[in-house]
C-alpha cells in the first residue's frame, strides 16, 4: 500500500538513486548535457583512438607480406601470415624464452629483496636505518647510464672468477637488474607496509609467532597488492630493456627480444619491418597475459584483509 509519505515523495519527484543519473540528463537541455557531460564523452573517444592506432598499424604491418611499413599506408590492404611463418626460420623463440627466463626471474627476485627490506625498514628498529633509507633514496637521483661503463668493467673482471657471472651470462644480466630495481622498489612497498597495523604483528606473536611466520604467513598476504604491482613493473621493465641487455649479452643465441628484433632492422638496406612487426605482436602478447592475471590481484586486494576494529 502506499503511503502518503511516498506519494509526497513522488509529487516531489524524487526517484531511486539507480536513477538519479538518468533523470538529470533527462531534465537538462541538451546544450547544457553537451556543455557539462558530453566533451568528456569526445574527449575518451579521441584517446582511445589516438592509443589504438598504433598498435592497429603495427598490427597492418605485420600482416603485410611486402616486410616494408610504407606498405601499410593503407591498413590491412594485403593480410598474410608470411611474416610470421617466417619468424619460425629465425631465433626469435630462442630469444622469447630467454625474455621470459630473464623477466620472470628478475620479477621474483625483485619482489622477495624488495618486501623482506621494506618489511625489515618497516618493522625493526636498528642502527644505521635512517642512513640506509637515506642512502637508498640518494642512489635513485643518479641515472643508470652513469654506471654503464663500471658494470661492464664489473662483469669483465667477474667473469675472470666466475664465468657464470660474466658478460654474455644471463644470470649476471638478471643480477644486473635486481640490483638496479633493488631501491626504488625498497621504497614503493616501505610506504605500503607502513599502513599495515602493527597490533596483527604483537597479537601473532602473543599466539607464539615467530618473526618469519609473520612475515610469510600475514604482513605478504595484507600486502598482495603492492606486491603484483611490483612483480609487473619489473616484468615490463625488464622485457623491454635494450641498453643493459646489448652491453651484457654479446652472442646472438643469448640475447633478449628487445635486443634481437632491433638486429633485424638496424641496417637500413636490409631491415626488414614486416619481420619485425610480427615479433613486436607477438612479444606483446606475454605482458598483456600477465597483466591480465594480476589484475583481480591489484583491484581485488585493495580491499583484502581487513581488520576488524
Amino acid at each position: 500500500m502506499t503511503t502518503s509519505t511516498d506519494r509526497a515523495g513522488s509529487r516531489r519527484g524524487t526517484a531511486a538513486p539507480g536513477t538519479g543519473q538518468q533523470v538529470l540528463r533527462h531534465r537538462m537541455k541538451p546544450g547544457r548535457w553537451a556543455r557539462e557531460l558530453g566533451w568528456r564523452h569526445v574527449v575518451g573517444v579521441l584517446a582511445v583512438l589516438y592509443a589504438v592506432f598504433p598498435i592497429v598499424y603495427v598490427v597492418s604491418a605485420s600482416l603485410s607480406p611486402t616486410g616494408t611499413l610504407t606498405g601499410s599506408n593503407e591498413l590491412f590492404a594485403q593480410v598474410s601470415g608470411v611474416n610470421y611463418a617466417e619468424l619460425g626460420d629465425t631465433k626469435f623463440w630462442t630469444w622469447m624464452g630467454n625474455t621470459l627466463v630473464i623477466g620472470v626471474a628478475t620479477a621474483v627476485g625483485t619482489v622477495l629483496m624488495g618486501a623482506a627490506a621494506a618489511y625489515a625498514f618497516s618493522r625493526f628498529r636498528f642502527a644505521g636505518r635512517r642512513l640506509g633509507l637515506t642512502s637508498l633514496l640518494i642512489i635513485q637521483m643518479f641515472p643508470q647510464m652513469l654506471a654503464f661503463v663500471a658494470i661492464f668493467l664489473l662483469l669483465i673482471s667477474l667473469g675472470e672468477v666466475v664465468p657464470a657471472l660474466g658478460l654474455n651470462s644471463k644470470l649476471a644480466l638478471i643480477c644486473v637488474y635486481l640490483g638496479g630495481a633493488l631501491g626504488v622498489n625498497t621504497f614503493l612497498m616501505y610506504g605500503f607496509f607502513n599502513t599495515v597495523p602493527r597490533e596483527l604483528d604483537e597479537a601473532a606473536k602473543i599466539d607464539g609467532a615467530s618473526h618469519a611466520q609473520v612475515y610469510w604467513t600475514i604482513i605478504l598476504r595484507l600486502v598482495t597488492p603492492i606486491l603484483a604491482v611490483v612483480a609487473l613493473l619489473s616484468f615490463i621493465s625488464t622485457f623491454g630493456e635494450f641498453i643493459i641487455a646489448r652491453v651484457v649479452l654479446q652472442s646472438e643465441s643469448n640475447w633478449t627480444l628487445a635486443v634481437g628484433l632491433y638486429g633485424w632492422v638496424s641496417s637500413l638496406l636490409e631491415a626488414n619491418w614486416g619481420l619485425f612487426a610480427a615479433g613486436a605482436v607477438l612479444s606483446a602478447i606475454p605482458v598483456l597475459a600477465l597483466f591480465l592475471f594480476l589484475q583481480k590481484y591489484i583491484v581485488g586486494g585493495l580491499t583484502a584483509g581487513s581488520v576488524k576494529g
